[in-house]
């Protein structure tokens, strides 16, 4: 899975989780559903699964009747938590240096790393202001159960 990819399927599986109220190890859901609801394969579930329990948001159990359980309310997962566990993309990137012996092209790339990292820290401070719960706001109107259940 690209970078770029691994904060929104946490994200998805996390509010998916608490839309199915999925709290304990008999409430669990399984690889295969979450992956049919984001659309994805199970394995790569497994692999964001387990990097959201190495954070304590989640808990696992493998086998036929394993799957995925918060450990946390919504409420109280932030955005910037979900980053951090899996490692996302929520940057700009960064600069390519520059070319020998230029000084403006020696002075543009630490300028423009400077201002992306603003960006990124500017990025890091509004995900902290959102939850999981600030994502299920955008379900209540929806039915209950989704096609993948």
């Amino acid at each position: 899975m690209s970078d770029s990819q691994r904060f929104p399927v946490a994200a998805h599986t996390l509010a998916y989780l608490a839309h199915r109220n999925a709290y304990s190890r008999e409430q669990a859901v399984s690889s295969s559903v979450l992956a049919a609801s984001i659309p994805t394969n199970p394995v790569v579930i497994r692999r964001m699964t387990t990097q959201l329990a190495k954070a304590g948001l989640l808990a696992t159990c493998s086998g036929v009747s394993g799957g995925a359980w918060l450990l946390r309310r919504p409420d109280d997962i932030r955005l910037d938590e979900v980053l951090k566990a899996v490692n996302g993309c929520a940057h700009l990137g960064s600069a390519p240096l520059g070319a020998e012996g230029c000084p403006v092209s020696q002075a543009i790339p630490k300028a423009v790393n400077e201002a992306m990292m603003a960006a990124n820290i500017a990025a890091a401070k509004s995900l902290a202001t959102f939850t999981v719960a600030d994502l299920l706001k955008h379900t209540a109107k929806l039915p209950v159960e989704c096609p993948a259940q």
